[in-house]
């Protein structure tokens, strides 16, 4: 899914489904802030998640609020190349290709 296709996906289920997403940021705002965690730890953590499902839209999302929380395009690169003997070679390769699509902004 592109780009502008996942925002117009977004602002669409926003406009449709106001409660609904309010929910779903409050739910990701408690979770980040339930724990010890640094905000760059966890935004890696779900970063590595995203890669695991092979979901690019949520890839292209993690990198920039990694990036956001202080992570370096280093840390992003090595926290996917870490998932290699968990999700493999071929979905690492393109998870890191769809983070630099936002590292290289």
């Amino acid at each position: 899914m592109g780009k502008k296709r996942e925002h117009n996906t977004y602002r669409q289920l926003k406009k449709q489904y106001p409660d609904y997403l309010d929910a779903v940021q409050a739910l990701g705002k408690s979770v980040r802030h339930s724990g010890p965690l640094e905000e760059k730890v966890v935004q890696l953590i779900q970063l590595g998640a995203a890669a695991a499902i092979r979901s690019e839209g949520a890839v292209h999302s993690h990198t920039r609020r990694a990036l956001e929380a202080g992570a370096t395009a280093e840390e992003i690169r090595h926290t996917l190349i870490s998932l290699t003997s968990t999700i493999g070679f071929p979905t690492v390769v393109a998870a890191i290709s769809w983070a630099d699509d936002v590292i290289e902004k």
